[in-house]
């Protein structure tokens, strides 16, 4: 028996010493490129090629972001509310907002950045994983990535010295020209003339552009980065009317176009991204439109996709958040009545509109989505 248990042994070591394993190259370009961002940084101590890999390897971080978009399964819902005179981040799987709708709870999520900072946010945007979080009052803004858990501060406007700053807008998209991440921070100057500067990801410094057209228009939220391009609602005040433009800037040329938008009736506008196309919230006190640009900058090509009917609420601000492949619509409207801002999903197929209910919050909500991403950011200044 001994003799036989040993044959045994012999043949099962070399079974295993045969037995065929993956090429390292294959594990890493199709395994772990598929993997959750918080997989991926506990594997970093298997060894010193996966550390280098997940850690240091920006080519493995856009397949592992480009591997994300495709699969839709890493995104996040991150809302910023008032909690007992507090701000506090709180997320949540962006599956499990439009599965889970009635009885759906969000967890605390921690930013990584100063308290001095997060109890100061104003407004959040956000491309391929990254948040700009503008800060209250609007003059300085952070860049923040959740899932490594890192931010960086922006560096000041030193070529605005000279002058005061009112408030500044952020924005934030990608150059796909020039594969760089740009800020865009539209300034506002006691003297009432804005300008533009364009802070470039791995540099140091803001560089001033071609100023937004037309001083006298107003925006009020973060442009929207659709295909190369971010896009802001801006309004044009005189005594006689008041008009609403769509102003486009090309992150490669930066240079600006205006784009053209439908006729629409509806009291409140916003501008949101669904599906690479740009899309517009337009609602009126009892109904809120959904159109899309199929062909962008071609205005016969804007399309009406959606009607939300009223659910006992006027459509107030209306802010875009998310709409999903099978056609559920995640948006925020404010409440006149107690000043609520309020999260909804609007499920397009049967008709049924149900309310977030987000427990201890009160008064001012930002929401945004953001996709999981091993993107790093520059050293904070």
């Amino acid at each position: 028996m001994a003799l036989g248990s040993k044959r045994t042994t012999r043949r099962s070591r070399r079974t295993i010493a045969a037995s065929p394993s993956l090429p390292l190259e294959l594990v890493e370009e199709e395994i772990l490129c598929r993997l959750p961002v918080k997989i991926l940084l506990q594997l970093r101590c298997i060894c010193k090629s996966w550390k280098s890999l997940i850690s240091d390897d920006p080519k493995f971080a856009k397949k592992h972001l480009s591997m994300s978009k495709i699969l839709k399964q890493q995104q996040h819902l991150i809302v910023n509310v008032l909690y007992r005179r507090d701000l506090i981040s709180l997320d949540s799987p962006l599956s499990d907002v439009f599965t889970n709708v009635s009885n759906h709870t969000f967890k605390e999520t921690q930013l990584n950045v100063p308290i001095s900072v997060s109890r100061h946010i104003s407004e959040i945007c956000s491309c391929d994983g990254i948040l700009c979080l503008t800060l209250e009052g609007r003059r300085s803004a952070v860049l923040c990535n959740p899932s490594l858990r890192k931010y960086s501060k922006l560096p000041p406007f030193e070529n605005h010295q000279e002058r005061e700053v009112q408030s500044s807008l952020y924005s934030f998209g990608y150059d796909h020209f020039n594969d760089v991440y740009k800020v865009i921070a539209i300034s506002c100057f006691k003297d009432k003339n804005n300008e533009v500067d364009v802070y470039t990801l791995g540099t140091n410094y803001w560089r001033s552009i071609q100023d937004f057209p037309c001083s006298s228009r107003c925006m009020y939220q973060p442009g929207v980065f659709v295909g190369g391009t971010v896009n802001w609602l801006a309004y044009e005040v005189s005594n006689s009317s008041h008009c609403r433009f769509i102003v486009s800037l090309d992150l490669e040329k930066e240079s600006y176009q205006n784009i053209p938008q439908p006729y629409l009736e509806k009291d409140h506008w916003d501008l949101g991204m669904f599906r690479d196309c740009l899309c517009i919230f337009a609602s009126s006190n009892m109904f809120l439109d959904v159109w899309i640009m199929k062909e962008y900058g071609i205005k016969e090509s804007w399309t009406k996709i959606y009607n939300v009917p009223y659910v006992g609420y006027q459509y107030t601000n209306p802010k875009t958040v998310y709409i999903s492949d099978d056609d559920q619509v995640l948006f925020s409207f404010q409440d006149l009545i107690n000043l609520e801002v309020k999260l909804v999903v609007y499920n397009s197929k049967n008709g049924n509109v149900k309310i977030l209910n987000i427990q201890d919050s009160f008064g001012w909500m930002d929401p945004e989505v953001y996709m999981e991403s091993l993107i790093s950011l520059p050293s904070s200044y």
